[in-house]
């Protein structure tokens, strides 16, 4: 699903090499791809908490497991975690109940990502930028909720288009790619997550890791450029 953009913790984190000045891979880009959550906002630890809630008639051990799954997959849909969560808690997975949990999960954490803490540097460059590249918003949130955060934040006007669940990001990639004639290596991806970086190698788009204290392994992982804060000037 596109949207049309319209007009108008307490812990640090890791410190990587491209701390120094804006990462080459974005400064040289024509079309950038943005992951949102943990991206531009800080707000991962916000869907934990959210999840959490959901199965809160769990034992903490639940608790627990679910807030590790999902801080280790942070790009996939809450329309697959939330079936996965229930059962794990031993609550009904029917289309019904799940229908239920994800509009009680929107209703917890909706205000909690808007308040939450910005990406350092991210929503300068976002507003600065928006008419020197081209700005597409790809994220696993459903597409009428990150619509409404982003007219909240009064960044609809920095993205050409906002893509969300339930389109999968990969699909997005590619048929943004084809619509604005890009070539892969002109552009980047910038997420948090292996689903974020799949997304982009499976389209032959570089990938920008943004690294924060739920996903500082990746470093090690992936062999990508990586930032924690956007400095540039």
């Amino acid at each position: 699903m596109t949207s049309p953009a319209r007009t108008g913790s307490s812990e640090a984190a890791p410190e990587p090499a491209e701390e120094a000045g804006l990462p080459p891979v974005l400064r040289d880009a024509g079309l950038v791809f943005w992951d949102f959550d943990g991206v531009v906002k800080d707000s991962v630890e916000v869907k934990s908490d959210g999840f959490r809630w959901i199965v809160r008639g769990a034992d903490d051990s639940i608790g627990n497991r679910v807030q590790r799954h999902h801080e280790a997959n942070g790009g996939i849909s809450r329309f697959e975690k939330i079936p996965l969560y229930l059962s794990w808690a031993g609550m009904s997975s029917d289309a019904a109940a799940v229908r239920r949990a994800c509009a009680e999960f929107s209703r917890f954490v909706v205000d909690a990502v808007i308040d939450s803490p910005w990406v350092p540097g991210v929503r300068d460059y976002l507003v600065e930028n928006r008419g020197n590249q081209v700005f597409i918003l790809v994220t696993a949130t459903p597409a009428d909720e990150i619509g409404w955060i982003l007219e909240r934040l009064d960044l609809l006007p920095c993205f050409s288009e906002v893509h969300g669940a339930p389109m999968a990001k990969a699909d997005a990639v590619s048929e943004t790619l084809a619509r604005h004639l890009f070539e892969p290596d002109q552009s980047v991806f910038i997420g948090d997550s292996e689903s974020d970086h799949r997304a982009a190698t499976s389209n032959s788009v570089p990938f920008l890791l943004r690294l924060h204290r739920f996903n500082d392994d990746l470093i090690e992982v992936l062999d990508v450029p990586s930032f924690s804060e956007l400095s540039y000037g």
